[in-house]
């Protein structure tokens, strides 16, 4: 059986959620979007919600899941299994996201759903550009159910002024929303479960208020934790003559990012697949006899199976591995 030991492209699952806009078009210069509102790309997903199928190559055709169920090993490294763990999205917030709190580990093994600790980080903002991250100190539930029926959501909530470059954490039981202005790549829990409290009183397609859950959210938000802060990029040590910075580390995904010029190998990753955002420039990515094109804006998959993996360009990238 054919080994997968080359760079993979996927074909981006575009989202129509109310909220979105034309940035993937307008920002990153994409021609592939369906026409009208674009508020995800799922840049890297195994969800049968959402399923990744690789574009061009070796491989053009076949689903993530497909490739998982043969060929787990090569793509995600020895003693993994075939579930990939992570779901990798670009958001672009024309409006303001819902307000809404996702379960941990530990209160979605209690209460059902699935876990999702999430991190944005943000690639263009609009002047005065914000997310909600985070209770205020002090709120309890009774003040957030009191807050929802008289609309004072947004006065408990912690706001985050954001520019491109931000890094935001969000674990799972932190109530959050992305305000409008914000285009932003997601790396997150492979999980779409959300718990929506509070929509600022807008409607959907067909006219109605969308669903709440408010009592589920009630039940999976942590109510203890301090406010939120953004997280600051530390220094790390050059990787293959790249500069680079630690962007996030949690139990669930390490991002950093890696400026390439005009040439580096990159090496394997020991803990498996990594995957590449492209956030400015471009880059040729080349392994085992094969090569395709990373232009900015999107991303590409490097299974374990690659090994060292040739870049050539000027471009700064994101790299997303397990931790």
């Amino acid at each position: 059986m054919k080994s997968v030991n080359v760079p993979l492209r996927f074909k981006p699952v575009y989202q129509p959620y109310i909220w979105g806009g034309d940035k993937l078009r307008s920002h990153f210069g994409r021609t592939d979007t369906p026409e009208g509102i674009v508020a995800e790309s799922w840049e890297i997903s195994a969800r049968e919600d959402g399923m990744g199928v690789v574009d061009g190559g070796p491989f053009a055709g076949k689903t993530f899941k497909e490739l998982l169920q043969d060929h787990a090993a090569d793509l995600l490294g020895e003693g993994k299994g075939d579930f990939f763990p992570l779901l990798i999205k670009v958001l672009d917030a024309a409006k303001t996201l819902s307000v809404q709190v996702h379960p941990n580990d530990r209160t979605a093994a209690e209460y059902g759903g699935e876990a999702k600790t999430e991190c944005w980080y943000i690639l263009q903002a609009d002047e005065g550009a914000c997310v909600y991250c985070g209770l205020k100190e002090g709120v309890t539930p009774e003040h957030f159910k009191d807050a929802i029926e008289q609309g004072g959501v947004e006065a408990l909530l912690t706001e985050l002024p954001v520019t491109a470059g931000d890094m935001v954490f969000v674990p799972g039981g932190r109530m959050h929303a992305i305000a409008s202005g914000c285009l932003l790549l997601e790396v997150q829990q492979n999980s779409n479960t959300t718990y929506r409290v509070y929509d600022w009183g807008r409607v959907g397609a067909d006219g109605q208020p969308r669903e709440l859950h408010i009592d589920q959210a009630l039940q999976v938000t942590n109510w203890d934790e301090p406010p939120a802060k953004l997280t600051p990029a530390q220094p790390l040590p050059d990787l293959a003559g790249m500069a680079r910075e630690k962007l996030v580390e949690s139990p669930y995904f390490f991002l950093e990012s890696v400026t390439c010029e005009e040439k580096a190998t990159l090496p394997a990753h020991p803990k498996g697949f990594q995957v590449l955002f492209v956030k400015e420039g471009s880059l040729s990515v080349s392994a085992n006899g094969e090569t395709v094109d990373v232009p900015e804006g999107s991303s590409v998959f490097l299974p374990a199976a690659c090994g060292e993996v040739l870049l050539i360009g000027n471009a700064t990238f994101v790299r997303v591995t397990e931790p």
